[in-house]
């Protein structure tokens, strides 16, 4: 099989034939309207890219207090609902799928930014390193509230009703956000999560409450339309655990029993500073221990792969052909080439990106970005 026509197969996921093996990665652009509600503006951005196999949208706020950045758009009112709907029906007319990535960020927010002003909710009461976003500029972290155990049901119960809203919303799926630092990885990671009770302590307990999410988000939705994002190698907001092959072996295994339509990891090369961890002193074992790729986790985790780290043509080819992963994900490219996959088909040339407008703004670095067609027209 030439390694050129990978990425252009279709593929079954779940119950869903996508035309291609390119997937659009959640990328926060923080363009959504007033409420955090999506707008036209966002739903021609999205439709503009439905030739993706998949697009998995920005991460999405579940509660207010999961609330972590300006402008970036939520799922847990009805005008949320609503415009969100814009954009489901808009790629949906361009014959596009489309998955909602549900978020809450935890302690990577700010008081400026939640309810009343208060603290920022976590696994435990460790404050991140760095400046948190708020609508008047940068900020101080600040040392988050430790959740009471009794609390952690409310937190479930959010994710399930924000994967409700996202089926009333129109979305052909959901992925769990439990990636790059928030909430979910914050309870899997033990340099955040330091809990005496059932859900901190041991492996099985980090990775409780992402297990009882994921299963009240499967009640929802169905397991062959959920999937689950994880970033085993990542530090991205301050995250290091002592073990993390352990830590993530365990949980690509246990994920398992639900029969997910995809588990979506991100890969090393991301920030390369974590292939070196073991080397500068969290490997007390002083033996030598895997890289945490997509290749690592194929014998670990039974059903479809996705890969996202810094691809090209070229490496998402070679990695589909060496079996490595299912799908490949796409971010800043997607971003530059709505036309990504004709671009890729034709081998042709691809618009530079903007990285002074990936965050905030109007149509300029959004909707602007022209296609092979335009270029020629």
């Amino acid at each position: 099989m030439s390694t050129d026509i990978n990425l252009l197969e279709t593929f079954q996921i779940g119950r869903y034939t996508l035309p291609n093996r390119m997937v659009m990665a959640p990328l926060t652009r923080n363009r959504a309207g007033a409420g955090n509600v999506p707008t036209d503006l966002n739903a021609t951005y999205y439709a503009q890219r439905a030739s993706a196999g998949l697009i998995i949208t920005e991460a999405s706020q579940i509660s207010a207090q999961g609330m972590g950045y300006p402008n970036t758009p939520v799922i847990y009112s009805p005008q949320q609902i609503e415009g969100w709907q814009l954009v489901t029906k808009a790629v949906h007319d361009r014959k596009g799928h489309i998955f909602l990535q549900l978020w809450h960020v935890g302690r990577i927010s700010h008081p400026d930014l939640q309810p009343e002003g208060a603290l920022p909710l976590a696994p435990s009461a460790i404050a991140p390193e760095g400046m948190a976003s708020t609508y008047s500029g940068e900020k101080p972290f600040v040392t988050p509230r430790a959740l009471a155990t009794e609390e952690i049901p409310l937190i479930v119960e959010q994710y399930r009703k924000g994967a409700e809203n996202a089926l009333a919303a129109g979305f052909d799926g959901v992925e769990i956000h439990s990636a790059n630092g928030y909430l979910l990885d914050q309870f899997l990671q033990d340099g955040a999560n330091q809990r005496c009770d059932r859900y901190g302590g041991s492996i099985e307990n980090r990775a409780r409450l992402l297990m009882e999410v994921t299963e009240a988000v499967v009640s929802v939705w169905g397991a062959d339309r959920v999937g689950v994002r994880l970033s085993p190698s990542g530090t991205f907001n301050s995250m290091s655990d002592s073990n993390p092959v352990a830590t993530f072996s365990y949980v690509a295994e246990a994920l398992n029993r639900f029969g997910l339509a995809y588990l979506h990891l991100v890969e090393p090369r991301i920030n390369p500073d974590a292939l070196n961890r073991w080397a500068k002193g969290n490997n007390t074992s002083n033996t030598p221990q895997p890289d945490l790729t997509a290749r690592y986790f194929r014998s670990l985790f039974h059903g479809t792969l996705i890969s996202a780290g810094g691809y090209d043509r070229a490496l998402g080819n070679a990695t589909l052909a060496a079996g490595d992963a299912d799908l490949i994900a796409y971010g800043r490219l997607f971003i530059s080439n709505p036309d990504l996959p004709q671009r890729f088909a034709l081998n042709a040339p691809l618009n530079p990106y903007d990285r002074s407008t990936f965050y905030g703004g109007d149509e300029k670095g959004y909707t602007d970005y022209p296609t092979l067609q335009w270029q020629t027209a």
